[in-house]
């Protein structure tokens, strides 16, 4: 039998490639600056004190840390989390805690403990790619809501939910992935309040609340209504994304079991090195030394970028201008398509993620991403000087 006779899965025929990994591969061209990628600043990176405890792990519990681990995840770093939660207003128990290969794995293990084909799904529109993708492998459909600077409106949330039935609602509620927009209390109070009514879990996905520059984060919706909300945290933004470690807090102790069922299926267990290595740089307090170095640096990036845009970016384009994350958004006159301007972009030397990859509908077809948090000052001002000219080029044609 030839490779082209051999009969895939429905879910392998259906999977599509991320946009943002195929804009990344036309963005190599050298030269190119690239606001495309989610991608923490690499020099800000805590190399040695992460050479350090690695360093300790393998000196004092190798026969431990290089051994299969259990699918629950390393007790001593689940006990860690949770204390650390409990500072930021989330109260949980290492019960409670799963450790995930990434929240892109904690998104597939709650797509398949709660999705079948046809389910619905509601989430903001524009909402965060990954999760798309994740849910994809298992056919829903989705419901969704658009957003206000404050991120996913209500209006008509309850009429969806009761004629819908959705089996999640899934958001971003603070400095969203990708628009940078954060949901009031007020709005999240509400959103919980159908949820609980309709027995619909939310999604709470917060990789950025503690990515944070000014203003307060507004509670936690798992702390508005612990008994409706799946949270979601990761290491990616706070520390690095190599080390691919992540959590996902349980509401209970069927979701829980649930989901460890679920995630056994995949991998058994998160590596086991890199919980413990996570443990010992934890253990040290240099995380939060870490997490205030990084939110200096990424608020003035985004200073930067946002008095740019002001002088380069031609009238009638708009953007948000969000208080933490790693993003931007940026909304263009309707004439103008962003998924067909990235070839002409790429020729400029500067590169962004089209809006539309963000919509399960496919809309947003004037819109895109700008990530702030990896480019320098300089190539901050290049590149938007470079996206402005293009702008104004496209609406003068």
């Amino acid at each position: 039998m030839s490779i082209r006779e051999w009969r895939f899965s429905k879910r392998a025929l259906a999977m599509k490639s991320s946009i943002i990994r195929e804009t990344l591969k036309i963005t190599q061209k050298p030269g190119v600056i690239s606001f495309g990628g989610g991608l923490p600043a690499p020099e800000l990176f805590p190399s040695e004190q992460l050479a350090e405890a690695c360093k300790k792990v393998l000196m004092e519990n190798s026969e431990q840390a290089l051994q299969y681990g259990t699918t629950e995840g390393y007790k001593p770093l689940r006990d860690a989390i949770a204390e650390r939660m409990g500072k930021i207003g989330v109260p949980c128990t290492a019960e409670q805690i799963m450790i995930t290969g990434g929240s892109q794995q904690g998104l597939s293990v709650l797509g398949s403990a709660f999705l079948d084909e046809g389910d619905y799904v509601v989430s903001a529109r524009p909402t965060y790619l990954g999760a798309i993708q994740a849910f994809n492998a298992y056919f829903p459909k989705y419901a969704t809501l658009p957003s206000d600077d404050d991120g996913m409106t209500v209006d008509g949330l309850e009429e969806i939910v009761a004629e819908k039935s959705p089996k999640m609602i899934y958001l971003v509620p603070t400095f969203q992935n990708p628009d940078g927009r954060t949901i009031p209390v007020p709005r999240r109070k509400r959103i919980l309040e159908i949820a609980s009514k309709y027995h619909v879990p939310v999604i709470e996905d917060d990789p950025y609340s503690e990515v944070v520059f000014e203003g307060e984060v507004p509670q936690h919706m798992i702390s508005i209504s612990p008994d409706d909300v799946i949270m979601l945290g990761t290491f990616s933004k706070l520390l690095a994304p190599g080390l691919r470690t992540a959590w996902l807090i349980a509401p209970n102790t069927d979701c829980y079991d649930r989901c460890v069922r679920m995630k056994q299926g995949t991998d058994l267990h998160t590596n086991t090195f890199a919980q413990h290595v996570i443990y010992e740089f934890m253990k040290t307090g240099a995380l939060d030394e870490h997490v205030a170095k990084i939110n200096k640096v990424y608020a003035h990036r985004r200073n930067v970028m946002v008095e740019s845009m002001r002088r380069h970016f031609p009238e009638g384009v708009s953007f948000t201008e969000p208080n933490g994350g790693l993003f931007l958004w940026v909304t263009l006159p309707e004439k103008i398509n962003t998924l067909e301007l990235i070839p002409k972009a790429v020729e400029k030397l500067v590169a962004y993620i089209p809006g539309t990859a963000f919509f399960p509908d496919g809309s947003g077809t004037n819109t895109l991403r700008l990530n702030f948090s990896k480019a320098n000052d300089e190539e901050i001002e290049i590149g938007i000087e470079r996206l402005g000219k293009l702008f104004q080029e496209t609406l003068d044609a």
